[in-house]
Formats: structure tokens, C-alpha cells, sequence
């Protein structure tokens, strides 16, 4: 194309001063190198359950391509609220107050679309996923960060949330289990932050992708808490508990106005999730439970494993409630978070992603997804003490 044809006004300058996500920079690299093992990507490395797969692939031969209502299949967002009921004790209207999203990615930017105005400020705790400080200042909004201390294993401080509120505050972001750090907040403190809502008059979104994957204590619904639910947008999925990443379907639950307004967005842009996705996730939610702790148990022994190799490289990691991340700390190789990973990478070939991508708190520190073999897990420890030795050996000499 002659460049002299391209016009030269000004393109939107909050995207333009976004950076491409951290995460899928070495995911694109490590994809293009052979041996690698990959512990960059967030995705389970289980295949969908057959159970689930039959579904969709009867689905298609059924001729279910079409679209779908753009609040999505009935029987999908009826089992999804007996679902909740059932485990959580918490009611909501499968008519008005749930829709069902093209991923937890897009119910996030609903989510943010109609609850901050242009100058509102959410409040999130850090290390956090990659895409909520851009999802926030896409819509206008003014993230404002508060670390979780790596000695707590990343719990979030309520004083330290209370003391970052301002007349601008809007809502508060939170996630548990987390990515990248995998911390399960206790129950107590998902109460004192509700609670901090309530005083403030916040909205809370409340990411539970990881919800099914906690290994130490009951998962746990936000909006199942004292007051929680008339504010509270709970954002849920199938990509990580049910292994389904590429069939993209979301949920999100709240109060009917909030809603409303998303669904409004969502017929605009969307218009609805996949069909035969939809046919499959509802399957995922009556029949999937067997196959889902089948893979919860494996994610658990992997964990002790993984986290209990790192410790003994002296890469202090203190063990993960949730999720399928290890958060280890790296300051102890002397090296920044971004230089370690590509040199892990192209030294070693293990792919991990540097904890700075993840935002304040996240520097000395590598995310590692044990999404993967004992095998392949027991093989990148070894090269990471490969590559341990090396530079702590290149260190010592040049003291």
C-alpha cells in the first residue's frame, strides 16, 4: 500500500499507548521453536471432555448454527442459576439477570462499559491479569492499584483498599483464585471488602473463572456474601474448570439493570455467543462435575510438585490456593523479570512469562502455569537449575 494513501489524523491514543499483552509475546515466540516446554499460556492442557465435545459436534450436525437469543440459550442460563443456587445459596433470575457472553473477556468489558463513566476510578489489586488495567482505561476509567505482599502470599490488605478510595472511586476489581499469583482470598476478607463496598457505595466485579479450581479451602461465590449481591457483577466461564478456552462462552450474573445494559452492548456488538458452544457449555454444566475434579485432583498433585521443585531451586514460592500458576520469586538469580524470561527461553527453551506484564508487584517474580505433564514439569525444573547455576555462578565471580 503507498503510504501517501493512508491518512495521517490521529488514532485513539489510549490504545495507541497500550502494550501488547506480555503474555502472547512469548507464547508467539515460544510457538515458533521447537522443544519448548510451554508454561507461559493460561489454558489447561487437558482436551474438552468428550461428554462436553459430543455435544458440540452433535450440535453442528443438528444444524444448531444459527444464532441464538443475545442473552443466549434458555436452558444454558437456567442451569447456570441452579447452579449457583445450588452451591452457593445465592438467587438470581435466569430471565434478568444472567447473560451469557462470548468468554469472560468479553463480560469484563461489559461489565466496565456500563459501570464506569469517563474519570471513575477502579480499584484493583495487583499483581492482576494483564487485561484489566487497559479493559479499565479503554472505557475511560482511571485504574487505581494496590500490591498484595508476596510474604502474605498475595492476600489482599482491606486497609490498604479503604485507604486508596476517593471521591472518583467507583468499584472494586477483584479476582479469587487470582491470576497470576493463583492466591485464594479468605472468606473473611472478600467480607471486609463487601463490607467497604457497602460504606462506600462501590460496585464490585468479581472474576471467578478460576472458582472451581480451589485446592485448599470451599470455593466461594462473592455475591454469596452479607450484602454483596445488589452490587456485585459475578463474571464466570467454562475455558479453565471445563478445559473448553476455544469455545468461548461466558457468564455474567447481577442486579437486572446492570444486566440489562450489558445485554444492550452485547446485541450491539456481539449479538450472541457461539451457538453449538452454548449447546455444549450446557451440557458442560449438567454433566461435566466428574470430568472437572477428575482434572481439579491432577491440577493438585502437579501443583505439589511444580511449587515443591521451585522451593528446592531456591525460588521461594509459597504454595497457590487456586488457579493452575505458580508466582515464584526470581530475585535471587539477579536478573529482572523480563530479562530472566527470555533468557530461560532461549537459553533453556521453557517458556514462562516475566511478572512485571502483571503490574505493580509483579517485577522479581515469573508466572509459571503448571497446566502441564509431571513430566514436562519435572524436565523445566531441571533446566531451570540449569540456567540457575549458570547465572549464579556468572554472579559470584564478578563479586
Amino acid at each position: 500500500m503507498n503510504s501517501s494513501s493512508i491518512p495521517g489524523k490521529p488514532l485513539n491514543k489510549i490504545v495507541e499507548s497500550c502494550p501488547p499483552s506480555g503474555i502472547r509475546r512469548f507464547f508467539d515466540i515460544a510457538r515458533q521453536m521447537e522443544g519448548v516446554i510451554a508454561l507461559g499460556v493460561g489454558e489447561p492442557d487437558f482436551v474438552t471432555p468428550d461428554v462436553i465435545r459430543s455435544a458440540g459436534v452433535k450440535a453442528i450436525t443438528d444444524g444448531l448454527t444459527g444464532y441464538t437469543s443475545n442473552s443466549g440459550l434458555a436452558e444454558l442460563r437456567t442451569a447456570i442459576c441452579a447452579y449457583l443456587n445450588r452451591s452457593y445459596g445465592v438467587s438470581y433470575s435466569s430471565e434478568q439477570e444472567c447473560l451469557i457472553t462470548v468468554g469472560v473477556s468479553e463480560g469484563l468489558d461489559l461489565a466496565l462499559r456500563v459501570l464506569i463513566n469517563p474519570g471513575d476510578e477502579v480499584i484493583v489489586p495487583t499483581p492482576c491479569y494483564v487485561a484489566y488495567l487497559p479493559g479499565i482505561e479503554f472505557v475511560g476509567g482511571c485504574p487505581v492499584t494496590v500490591e498484595c505482599a508476596p510474604e502474605t502470599g498475595f492476600e489482599i490488605d482491606p486497609d490498604a483498599i479503604e485507604n486508596a478510595i476517593t471521591p472518583r472511586t467507583k468499584a472494586l476489581l477483584i479476582a479469587s483464585p487470582a491470576n497470576p499469583t493463583g492466591a485464594v482470598q479468605p472468606a473473611h476478607i472478600l467480607q471486609r471488602l463487601v463490607d467497604i463496598a457497602v460504606k462506600h457505595d462501590l460496585y464490585i466485579i468479581s472474576d471467578e473463572i478460576y472458582e472451581r479450581l480451589c485446592y485448599d479451602s470451599p470455593p466461594l461465590c462473592m455475591a454469596s456474601l452479607k450484602g454483596a449481591q445488589n452490587r456485585t457483577v459475578v463474571l464466570n466461564g467454562f475455558s479453565k474448570s471445563h478445559a473448553m478456552t476455544g469455545w468461548r462462552v461466558g457468564y455474567c450474573c447481577g442486579p437486572g439493570n446492570i444486566i440489562a445494559l450489558m445485554t444492550r452492548i452485547h446485541q450491539y456488538t456481539m449479538l450472541c455467543a457461539p451457538h453449538m458452544s452454548q449447546v455444549a457449555a450446557t451440557v458442560a454444566m449438567n454433566e461435566g462435575d466428574a470430568a472437572v475434579n477428575l482434572m481439579i485432583a491432577d491440577y493438585k498433585t502437579r501443583r505439589s510438585v511444580f511449587v515443591a521443585g521451585l522451593n528446592a531451586l531456591g525460588l521461594e514460592c509459597k504454595m497457590p490456593g487456586g488457579a493452575f500458576y505458580a508466582f515464584p520469586s526470581i530475585r535471587s538469580s539477579g536478573l529482572c523479570s523480563q530479562e530472566f524470561a527470555e533468557k530461560l527461553l532461549f537459553e533453556e527453551k521453557v517458556a514462562v512469562v516475566p511478572g512485571d506484564v502483571f503490574g505493580p508487584g509483579g517485577e522479581g517474580h515469573i508466572r509459571c502455569s503448571y497446566a502441564a505433564s509431571v513430566s514436562s514439569l519435572t524436565e523445566a525444573l531441571k533446566r531451570l537449575q540449569s540456567f540457575l547455576d549458570r547465572y549464579r555462578a556468572a554472579g559470584n565471580s564478578a563479586q
